[in-house]
C-alpha cells in the first residue's frame, strides 16, 4: 500500500477502533442486563414498524387503482398497529419475539440437519449437522422455558452479537493497522 489510500485507511483507524470498543461495551452491558436489552430491542422494532407503517401510508396514496390503495392502506395499518402495540406493551413484545426466535431456531436447525443428509459426502459437512443439532436444541430450550426465558434470551443473544462484532472489528482494524505500518 502506498500514497493516498494508505493515508485514508490510517485516518479511519481511530473511529473504527472507537466504534469497536463501543460495540464491545454495549455487548457486555446487554449481557449484564438482558431484560433492559430485550426491552430496548423490542422498542427499536416497534419504532421501525411505525416508521415503515408511515412509509406504507405515504406510498398508498401514491399508488394507482383502488385495489392497490386499499391493500397498501391495510398493510400500513397493520404495521402502525403492531408498532404502536410493541411501544405500549414492550414486555408482551419481548415474550412474543422470544417465542418467534425459538420457532426460528428450531426450523433453522431442522433445515440444517436435512441439508446435511444431501451434502454428507462433502468434507466438513459434519459441521452442518452439528450446527443443526445445536440450533434445534437451542430452539427447544428457549421454547421449553418460555415465557420465563423471555427475560434473558433476546438481551443475551444481542449482547453476544454486539460483543462478537466489536471484537471482530477491533481485531480486523488492528491487523490492518499492522499491515499498513509495513
Amino acid at each position: 500500500m502506498s500514497g493516498a489510500p494508505v493515508a485514508r485507511v490510517k485516518r479511519g483507524f481511530g473511529p473504527t477502533i472507537a466504534w469497536s470498543i463501543l460495540l464491545i461495551i454495549l455487548g457486555l452491558l446487554a449481557i449484564a442486563s438482558p431484560l433492559a436489552a430485550s426491552l430496548g430491542v423490542v422498542i427499536v422494532i416497534g419504532w421501525l414498524l411505525v416508521f415503515h407503517g408511515v412509509a406504507q401510508l405515504v406510498h398508498a396514496f401514491q399508488s394507482k387503482g383502488a385495489g392497490h390503495i386499499a391493500w397498501k392502506l391495510l398493510v400500513a395499518v397493520v404495521y402502525l398497529v403492531a408498532g404502536a402495540y410493541l411501544l405500549v406493551h414492550p414486555a408482551v413484545g419481548v415474550a412474543s419475539l422470544t417465542l418467534v426466535l425459538a420457532i426460528f431456531f428450531f426450523a433453522e436447525g431442522v433445515v440444517d440437519i436435512v441439508a446435511y443428509f444431501s451434502t454428507r459426502t462433502i468434507g466438513g459437512s459434519a459441521w452442518m449437522l452439528l450446527d443443526g443439532i445445536i440450533t434445534v436444541v437451542l430452539g427447544v430450550l428457549i421454547w421449553r422455558h418460555w415465557p420465563s426465558s423471555s427475560i434473558w434470551v433476546i438481551g443475551v443473544l444481542v449482547g453476544i452479537s454486539l460483543l462478537m462484532t466489536g471484537m471482530t472489528r477491533l481485531m480486523m482494524a488492528l491487523a490492518l493497522r499492522k499491515l499498513t505500518k509495513v
